[in-house]
Formats: C-alpha cells, sequence, structure tokens
C-alpha cells in the first residue's frame, strides 16, 4: 500500500479551509493526512480546530526572530521532522521568504479569494468591490517567491451582487473556497498536476 501524503499547514486565522482539507481527507476524497500545523498566532480559531481533531499544532511566534527567514528557517524544520510533502497555507497571514519556498518547491499550495492576478495581496474583497467588478471568486495557487502570483490550478468564480457587502462577497466566495482547495489537494496527491512555466496542466487520471 502507498503511503499517504503528508500534509502541513500554516494557519493563522478561523481555520475553516483546514477544516475542508481535513474532513476531506476523513471521508476519502484526499488520500491524505494533515500531520503538522504551524502557527504564528497562538490565539487563533485554526489552533481549537487543531486541538478537535489531534492535529500537532506547532506555535512559532515570530516575534522571537530578527527577520522572516529565522522564522522561516524554523517552520521548515518542524515541517521536515514531520515528514511533510505537501505545504498548504490555510489563512496564514505572513509573507513567505525564499527559505520556505525553496525548500518545498512546487510542493506549496495557497487560496486566495479573488480572480488572480487580479487583487493580489490584503483586502481582495473590498478592492473588488471598490473596482465594480461583475465577478469575483478564488484561486488556489503553486506559491512562487511573489506575492500570490504562483502558478494558478483552480479557480471559481463568484458573482458580485450590487448590494454586496466586504462581509457577504466574502462569504460567498469562503464556500467556493471550501470546494476548490480540497480538488487542488487531490489532483496534487493524484500527481495530476504539471507545472510548465506560468501554466499548471492538468493531466489526465493514471488509469484512464
Amino acid at each position: 500500500m502507498e503511503k499517504k501524503i503528508r500534509i502541513g499547514a500554516l494557519v493563522s486565522g478561523r481555520g475553516t479551509n483546514l477544516q475542508a482539507i481535513v474532513e476531506a481527507c476523513r471521508r476519502g476524497f484526499i488520500d491524505a493526512e494533515v500531520v503538522q500545523a504551524i502557527t504564528n498566532r497562538a490565539e487563533a480559531g485554526a489552533v481549537d480546530r487543531c486541538r478537535k481533531e489531534g492535529i500537532p499544532c506547532l506555535f512559532i511566534d515570530h516575534r522571537n526572530f530578527p527577520n522572516r527567514e529565522g522564522f522561516d528557517a524554523e517552520a521548515v524544520a518542524a515541517l521536515r521532522k514531520a515528514g511533510t510533502d505537501l505545504v498548504v497555507l490555510a489563512g496564514f497571514m505572513r509573507l513567505l521568504t525564499p527559505v520556505l519556498v525553496r525548500a518545498f518547491a512546487g510542493r506549496i499550495m495557497n487560496i486566495h479569494p479573488s480572480l488572480l492576478p487580479a487583487f493580489p495581496g490584503l483586502h481582495p474583497q473590498k478592492q473588488a468591490l471598490d473596482h465594480g467588478v461583475r465577478f469575483s471568486g478564488c484561486t488556489v495557487h503553486f506559491v512562487d517567491e511573489g506575492v500570490d502570483s504562483g502558478p494558478i490550478i483552480l479557480q471559481a468564480v463568484v458573482p458580485v451582487a450590487d448590494d454586496d457587502s466586504v462581509e457577504s462577497l466574502q462569504r460567498r466566495i469562503l464556500e467556493q473556497e471550501h470546494i476548490i482547495y480540497p480538488q487542488a489537494i487531490r489532483l496534487f496527491v493524484q500527481e495530476r498536476l504539471a507545472i510548465e512555466g506560468r501554466r499548471v496542466r492538468i493531466l489526465p487520471p493514471k488509469d484512464s
């Protein structure tokens, strides 16, 4: 029997995307398991979710390091110790440095609540509303050394209503995040993602 893919998650917030991933693993949609979580916020809601799910969650206080590279080096050490195959950013509110990106090159995923390359960075829902777009959504992408600039894996489109607030748009986008993030991880586990420059090609199932 093949070894299950081991997932390490970086979290800073409520952990709803982490929960969606854990549940997809539990029901067998993803043949993987979350073996390690790392947070820079001890009070994050994701920490409670990890506790309830029995997932080891390591608190690394970024304030103890003189720079981002030091934090990332500690995270890399913990992820390697856990035998991590794939790193997922699930509401992780820190920019990664090359120390972490290069350690897991082609094996780090992030989800961003906009249709990249539109509205990268902070407050993408507000950016979308301020620009008056008719459609927004979310994007799962591989992480590179830029800001929300890595090769795109999957996207989901969410119509923007005339009476949308940041909060209402955020809620509807989040619903789609919980769908496409597990789908993207499933494709990775099935070895069906091929990075070709700026593009990600989705390969047919191996038994097809």
